[in-house]
């Protein structure tokens, strides 16, 4: 099951990969008017030459002879389809907000429907038949519809022409136990094959090695897509946007019901993609310029527009899983000593602060909120590249990414808020983090997103202070005076920073740690070096003791400076006494 992770069972929504898409490539074109383009041209190079006067009636001839000769160089020419695409699709979903939201046809047999996994994973695309095959250094492969995936895709190509590409069997293999076609179709023969679509796709390029293209990039289900940089391995998925997570009356899932791909030429270094997004109370036009690289980023502009109220908007949002790591005693009964995609949410605010906090498996559904005003970035990350902390061959968690939202326009009052779901099993995805205007959006409304999404590997770039490597929680065994041993709800925190100014700072310079509890008393507060090592130069470790009285969760902050100036990010953690096995 982890190898497909397309298929698994997301907890934050039972049914949400059963959505799918529709795709139309868009090809470059010349571009109309350039000053080295016929005519155009010599205009250009005589308003060089003449005097002000003469170019007054050098532009009242041209606009004369223009006037009787039109051509197709004249102002009125309409601008290349990929020029004025994104306006138009802008259009198209502005006018579709202000119709009632139609639900996609139900068109596959039973036979498709009622896939299962192993059957569904036998169906196989043609690598030979991959668009633009040869001709860029971008591949196309697409996805056959069936199993969770029951809402066919129309696939579209845009090159000067918009031209539909209708779904064929002969894009792909159908090795047992896939099901017979002739089967299918003489199950249901008025659902033409043609009328089937597709379900998603994937990108490959050159990522890794320049004589093999890499699956990097893959959109399916909903409003689901999964990227990677060089040596990462699929985990975590971005979505396109997030309606009413966490929420009484329950989540929607927009989806994406189109796609349009911008053809790239034979040298391209990045990928345009467009996509129509849609459900019950929201629309959207959004525009995907991928680049893959080391790391690979994706700019994206969303332009969201309101069917009706909406409770609470998520932007950005991210989807990952976490079962159980350093942090958590539960599931002491598995021979990996970790298991998750990501370890941390980061933000960082518009006040320069980075917070971090460790993802934990609760006991209970928990939602927690980090309030900003245009925050400069959040995300999931998976800190931890260490195999030995994993010992997984085939999860290989220590290379799943972590994506990395850069705002790149002003977001307003919110809060970048944190969803944790219970679960007990690592097919799950019980993690989410997204970003909830504080202004609502209300019918008729629209709003403009646009943000970088980075896969890091490890840690932030541009992060410059010492980070948190681990953290560590158990029972304080230490007997007290009169030879008692603590309650069971005290508990003992190691927290370990490392990188930023620590390696370079003397040994006995007054290192202070900052800690603050919403609840309860800590004590026996430490800050100390740990061994030096190639990996940790100046690492340091603050210990304390929680105490919590009869608080039933303690939020905590802490970071580490020297003589007032912070050396560390802030970490942040809330204990639960729930918690406590």
């Amino acid at each position: 099951m982890r190898y497909f992770s397309a298929a698994k069972k997301n907890v934050l929504a039972a049914c949400v990969l059963g959505a799918t898409s529709t795709i139309v490539w868009t090809s470059p074109a010349m571009a109309l008017n350039s000053p080295a383009s016929g005519n155009s041209f010599k205009n250009w190079v005589n308003q060089l030459l003449t005097s002000d006067s003469e170019q007054a009636a050098a532009a009242e001839t041209t606009t004369e002879s223009q006037s009787a000769n039109p051509s197709p160089d004249t102002v009125d020419a309409e601008p290349p389809l990929r020029e004025r695409f994104f306006e138009t699709l802008q259009a198209r979903a502005q006018n579709l907000a202000e119709k009632d939201y139609q639900a996609p046809a139900q068109v596959l047999p039973k036979t498709l429907t009622g896939l299962d996994y192993t059957a569904y994973r036998s169906i196989r695309f043609k690598t030979d038949n991959a668009l633009w095959h040869d001709q860029s250094p971008f591949e196309i492969q697409l996805f056959h519809p069936g199993f969770l995936y029951r809402e066919p895709v129309a696939i579209n190509e845009i090159t000067d022409n918009e031209q539909a590409v209708p779904f064929s069997t002969d894009y792909f293999n159908y090795d047992k136990p896939a099901p017979d076609l002739a089967q299918i179709v003489s199950e249901q023969p008025d659902s033409h094959p043609e009328k089937w679509g597709f379900s998603g796709f994937r990108v490959h390029y050159p990522l890794n090695d320049p004589d093999y293209k890499d699956e990097f990039l893959v959109f399916q289900g909903a409003s689901y897509f999964r990227l990677i940089g060089p040596s990462q391995s699929y985990g975590l998925s971005a979505r396109g946007l997030a309606v009413d997570t966490a929420t009484a009356k329950g989540e929607e899932f927009p989806r994406f019901r189109e796609f349009w791909l911008q053809r790239p030429d034979e040298k391209a270094t990045s990928l345009v993609i467009y996509a129509l997004l849609d459900s019950p109370s929201v629309t959207g036009a959004y525009k995907f310029e991928v680049f893959p690289s080391a790391p690979t980023q994706v700019l994206v502009d969303a332009h969201i527009y309101a069917r009706r109220d909406i409770g609470k908007l998520g932007v950005a949002p991210l989807t990952s899983m976490y079962l159980h790591g350093e942090n958590s005693r539960r599931f002491s009964d598995d021979y990996r000593p970790e298991v998750h995609d990501s370890d941390g949410l980061l933000l960082h605010t518009s006040h320069q602060q980075w917070i971090w906090r460790p993802l934990t498996n609760p006991k209970n559904l928990s939602v927690v909120t980090l309030s900003d005003t245009n925050p400069r970035g959040f995300g999931l990350l998976q800190r931890d590249r260490d195999f030995d902390n994993y010992l997984d061959l085939e999860a290989v968690y220590e290379k799943r990414p972590g994506l990395w939202v850069e705002p790149l326009n002003q977001w307003g009052e919110g809060a970048v808020e944190l969803l944790e779901i219970p679960t007990d099993t690592e097919v799950n995805d019980n993690i989410g983090a997204y970003w909830v205007p504080k202004r609502a959006l209300k019918a008729g409304d629209s709003r403009y997103y646009r943000y970088m999404l980075t896969s890091v590997a490890g840690k932030i770039a541009e992060q410059q202070q010492a980070t948190v490597t681990r953290t560590r929680i158990g029972r304080d065994l230490v007997p007290n005076a009169d030879g008692s041993m603590p309650p069971a709800s005290q508990r003992q925190f190691t927290i370990d920073f490392s990188g930023g100014q620590l390696a370079t700072l003397g040994a006995k310079l007054p290192l202070t740690a900052q800690l603050q509890l919403s609840n309860g008393e800590a004590k026996d507060v430490q800050v100390q070096r740990l061994p030096a090592n190639a990996e940790q130069q100046g690492a340091i470790r603050v210990a304390f003791k929680l105490l919590p009285g009869e608080a039933d969760a303690v939020d905590m902050q802490l970071f580490v400076h020297l003589r007032g100036q912070p050396l560390t990010e802030t970490w942040n953690y809330v204990w639960r006494a729930n918690a406590v096995e």
